[in-house]
């Protein structure tokens, strides 16, 4: 059964606000999805701003509300991606635009890429289930996107701010895996940031 209108328009964001199930979102296009542990492989380097990144966010806490995606991207991502450009030099594109097709279309909220390393985060207020569901439709779009660079998998993110959780594709076996995994800023930050470091340094992500 058809999950999307063949004859209609969507975006990204369309995607998240119909709740469909990542699964059958997958299939539509033609890839697999398990959930399970991934294991993400962990920079094993020296962190210099570590510790001075989890004492600002816990500092500035208790003092801001955090109701709005606004707020949560100026308070908890954004001194995230800050220290990931510190660590990898990578360049990273906000609300950067990206278009496959009329079912395939829309906005990356952090799309990073760094040496031929590639890393998409997107942002949600709430409910990390069906924002997946929009990662989903965002990693199959970056898959058909980059169709000569021979890079095997990509991995993504969502997250509240506070919560972050992964998917990767592979992109031989036209496979997502969603990950079980659960990171808390700012108790897991230092775990948090050495996978995304580690994704955008290291090939076999």
């Amino acid at each position: 059964m058809k999950v999307l209108d063949p004859k209609a328009s969507y975006t990204f964001s369309k995607i998240f606000e119909l709740k469909l199930i990542a699964k059958d979102l997958a299939e539509e296009f033609g890839y697999g999805l398990t959930r399970k542990r991934l294991g993400l492989p962990q920079y094993p380097g020296e962190l210099d701003r570590i510790k001075d990144l989890q004492n600002r966010i816990e500092e500035t806490l208790p003092y801001v509300s955090l109701s709005t995606e606004a707020a949560r991207r100026e308070m908890l991502i954004s001194p995230v991606v800050i220290d990931l450009i510190h660590y990898t030099r990578a360049e990273m594109r906000i609300e950067y635009p990206i278009k496959i097709n009329e079912q395939l279309q829309g906005y990356l909220d952090y799309f990073f890429d760094s040496q031929s390393h590639f890393l998409i985060i997107e942002a949600k207020r709430e409910d990390l289930d069906f924002g997946f569901t929009q990662l989903t439709a965002q990693l199959i779009a970056l898959d058909q996107w980059l169709v000569d660079d021979p890079i095997d998998h990509i991995l993504g993110a969502v997250t509240t701010g506070k919560l972050w959780e992964f998917g990767r594709l592979n992109r031989k076996d036209k496979h997502i895996e969603q990950g079980l995994d659960s990171y808390r800023v700012p108790d897991d930050v230092e775990s948090l940031m050495r996978i995304l470091i580690q994704a955008l340094t290291n090939r076999d992500n």
